[in-house]
């Protein structure tokens, strides 16, 4: 009775998915898409930091030693709380183990609406439904600059979900209602903002269901577990005297200059913070970022990194 009602949950359940067609767009690549792409895949979104095999052993986990970076191969199990298993995708142009079958169109989608070019939807452990704010502009960007990375074989192992998590999966993609415009760079506050969007989803704290608490944003205390079995908690990035409250401009962006080379560490105080990566964005850059978190509300909660 129990598998019966399993099966008439999955059939409902089976057409859900919110996507629509993949856009008919083929990307310019010119020198200057293809300059900011890589500065984006690179270091403001950290994409490399994810789509790569790391180094548990060395601090932010940066790629490991003789492997490609890009090539996927990071996987997320039940050793860390992960409801399955799932590995990140091979994103060099290879036609069978990585992303060189995919049109620019479906690439632009996958990347801000979690669809993937046979029409599944992506596990939002991809953050599309962050990257939905990313311009048109900045997507092709990072089209461009995929597109130029060397195909390298490298099959990573399918998904494996558990039940019903690989359903309602389905629930989670949502199309694009139109055009996403430029953000305005003269404006440090907003354009902070657009280059510091995903932090939230990691410095948050959320509920039992992966839910953000209402009121708490930026506030810190979520909780990732590591390998070996430490756990390290997100710090509060809101200007309350517990957070960022004391930190200058420069103390900020001084910060992100101090963690731009490997160093050995125990893996139970590692870091999920792609500190490598992100210590290659500009000072012009960090500086907006800092100027977005010091307009945000002021959050009380001084939070301890590691358990």
């Amino acid at each position: 009775m129990r598998q019966l009602a399993c099966l008439l949950f999955a059939v409902a359940f089976a057409g859900c998915l919110k996507s629509r067609p993949a856009p008919d767009e083929k990307v310019e690549p010119t020198s200057t898409r293809i300059e900011r792409g890589q500065y984006l895949v690179t270091s403001v979104f950290a994409c490399v930091a994810c789509h790569s095999q790391v180094d548990d052993g060395m601090f932010a986990r940066p790629p490991k030693e003789g492997t490609t970076p890009g090539a996927g191969g990071q996987c997320w199990d039940e050793s860390i709380g992960f409801p399955g298993r799932l590995c990140a995708t091979n994103l060099t142009a290879d036609d069978e183990t990585g992303l060189g079958m995919y049109t620019d169109g479906e690439l632009m989608r996958a990347m801000r609406e979690g669809v993937d070019r046979h029409g599944r939807g992506l596990f939002p452990i991809m953050p599309y439904r962050d990257y939905a704010f990313v311009s048109d502009e900045d997507a092709r960007a990072i089209v461009a600059y995929l597109r130029t990375l060397p195909p390298v074989k490298n099959a990573v192992a399918e998904k494996s979900l558990d039940f019903p998590v690989g359903i309602f999966i389905r629930l989670a993609p949502r199309p694009l209602d139109g055009p996403v415009a430029e953000p305005d760079r003269s404006n440090p506050v907003e354009y902070g903002r657009y280059l510091g969007h995903v932090c939230q989803r990691c410095h948050t704290p959320v509920d039992g269901r992966g839910r953000p608490l209402p009121g708490r944003a930026l506030a810190g205390g979520q909780e990732f577990k590591l390998a070996g079995g430490g756990a390290v908690f997100s710090p509060n990035l809101t200007p309350h005297p517990d957070g960022l409250g004391s930190w200058s401009k420069e103390q900020f962006i001084a910060r992100f200059r101090g963690y731009t080379a490997p160093a050995a560490v125990d893996p139970k105080r590692n870091t999920v913070m792609p500190w490598l990566a992100f210590g290659g964005m500009t000072d012009d850059d960090l500086g907006a970022i800092w100027e977005w978190l010091h307009a945000m509300p002021a959050i009380e909660g001084k939070v301890a990194p590691w358990r």
